[in-house]
């Protein structure tokens, strides 16, 4: 059987990268796609790590596992929680595969930490794979554990850069060492592959997306991205290999920030209470100036060592609290409507909820800057989501137009402004493109959707596809596939290891819980 390995490119999107393919600087990727098939893809809504990666290796959107960003707000109990990889309740593509009698690993993809046995090895990977806020975790972040050993002993491996990059101001080092993280990942992967024989790998390089981010399309990226076309012309030479790129969402340049919780607010939808957080902003400190700071005096480390998180957790962010912290800020009786970053808001179930929910539809449709409205369009959730975890999820669902970054901080004081910390934010339209002994060359596809992938990627090895997976097979073989279905599989089991505050911290020095 043919091997697969599937490369997960981090909020890769033609958009950034169609200039430079026209120029003929991404030489080897212009050859995948004029050899292969290849498609732009449509993300889950909101177009964020967690949840997209694992609706591509699930087959199922937020509502089919019940994790719909970074954070699960829970209005009527009055808590806030940072999730982790154990929190999706859903079989993966790599377990069905494993039920096939196939072996596999998953090198780097985010969202799967704690690490749990399939019958391959896992490798987690970043945002969530964290020890602390400013250091790489040193263990526990393999299956098999001893794996990390081996990892660090032959490749020098790490699941985060150091320096870790926090500011698109930091040019050297800190892109030096994501460059460096981007080229073990592919050694680890294939070598590993090659080693063990593995059917099937996946790797992502997760922070391919960090430097989209910080720089869009300006130096550092396109460094990144001929690292990259390097690699792929390595893997399609081979010949022997079903080579399928993928990303998780896509990006283009920020044009506006919006503070959705700002906007709640001066709307009436949200009533403030006086915090410790929004005195110590008003004076200018926080978490932003405090780390540049440190950095400059080399205290990082050391301050991450020796001062207590509760301290550290104290320190607002610029643009406001975030989190648990957001319900400290506000009168939670008083107020109807809490939003997470990036597109999910939640209505309070102490008032009417469809009244709420219709007016601030409305209101939403009507949030305009100098392009145009912000949102493409504003969804109910349940119109969106699909599975038994719809009712958990947000009433409501902003689709951000691209180059608008939705900010959910409280505090800031402001409503919009011009882009801030990122120079790129994510956008539901990402990148695909498949070539291989068991694909035949189609050429561009219509816009597919990211569900689509698992799907595909179990007919190529003549698995069945299980019933609960939402996404069809792509018409990308020589023969009209269509493989058998099945019973889902339960939710893998995993460890139970967490630590929250560390993951919050990770996602917020990199900006992903801006």
């Amino acid at each position: 059987m043919t091997k697969t390995l599937v490369v997960g490119l981090d909020g890769a999107s033609w958009e950034l990268l169609d200039p430079w393919l026209a120029s003929g600087d991404l030489p080897n990727l212009a050859a995948l796609r004029d050899s292969g098939t290849w498609a732009g893809t449509r993300s889950c809504l909101p177009p964020v790590t967690f949840p997209n990666w694992k609706c591509y290796s699930s087959g199922k959107d937020p509502g089919g596992f019940g994790v719909f960003w970074f954070e699960n707000v829970d209005l009527d109990a009055g808590e806030i929680d940072v999730m982790n990889g154990g929190d999706f309740d859903t079989a993966e593509l790599w377990d069905y595969l494993n039920d096939e009698g196939l072996s596999t690993g998953v090198v780097n993809m985010p969202t799967m930490y704690p690490p749990r046995d399939l019958d391959g090895l896992v490798v987690a990977g970043g945002p969530d794979a964290v020890e602390g806020e400013y250091r790489s975790i040193s263990s526990g972040y393999t299956s098999p554990p001893e794996l990390a050993d081996e990892l660090e002993e032959r490749f020098d491996y790490r699941v985060h850069p150091d320096p870790l990059l926090s500011s698109n101001e930091e040019r050297g080092a800190e892109v030096d060492a994501i460059l460096d993280l981007l080229e073990k990942r592919f050694e680890v992967a294939t070598t590993l592959m090659d080693e063990r024989d593995l059917d099937f790998v996946h790797v992502t390089l997760f922070y391919l997306n960090v430097l989209h981010h910080f720089f869009w399309d300006d130096e550092p990226c396109k460094r990144a991205w001929t690292l990259v076309d390097e690699w792929i012309g390595r893997l399609d030479d081979r010949g022997d290999l079903n080579l399928v790129l993928m990303s998780d969402h896509g990006c283009d340049a920020t044009q506006t920030e919006f503070y959705v919780n700002e906007w709640l607010a001066e709307n009436g939808y949200q009533v403030r209470d006086q915090s410790v957080d929004a005195l110590l902003t008003r004076v200018g400190l926080d978490r932003e100036n405090l780390l540049a700071v440190a950095k400059r005096a080399g205290l990082v480390d050391t301050l991450a060592r020796v001062v207590p998180e509760s301290i550290q957790q104290l320190i607002p962010q610029r643009d406001g609290v975030k989190r648990d912290r957001k319900l400290e800020a506000i009168d939670l009786e008083r107020t109807k409507v809490v939003a997470s970053g990036q597109g999910p808001i939640y209505i309070n179930p102490r008032f009417d909820v469809e009244s709420v929910r219709e007016s601030l539809m409305a209101d939403l449709r009507e949030v305009e800057d100098e392009h145009g409205p912000l949102f493409t369009d504003v969804y109910r959730g349940e119109d969106i989501y699909e599975g038994p975890y719809v009712e958990a999820g947000p009433e409501v669902v902003v689709d951000q137009r691209p180059g608008v970054h939705v900010n959910d901080g409280i505090g800031g004081g402001t409503v919009q402004s011009g882009p801030d910390r990122w120079a790129a934010e994510n956008t539901p339209y990402g990148i695909f493109a498949a070539k291989g002994p068991d694909f035949e060359p189609r050429g561009e596809l219509d816009r597919i959707s990211i569900l689509d992938l698992a799907p595909t990627i179990l007919a190529a090895t003549d698995s069945a596809v299980p019933t609960d997976m939402r996404g069809e097979v792509l018409p990308v073989f020589g023969d009209d596939r269509d493989p058998e279905r099945r019973d889902p599989l339960s939710a893998a089991k995993r460890g139970d290891d967490r630590d929250d505050d560390a993951v919050e911290n990770r996602l917020k020095q990199l900006g992903y819980m801006e």
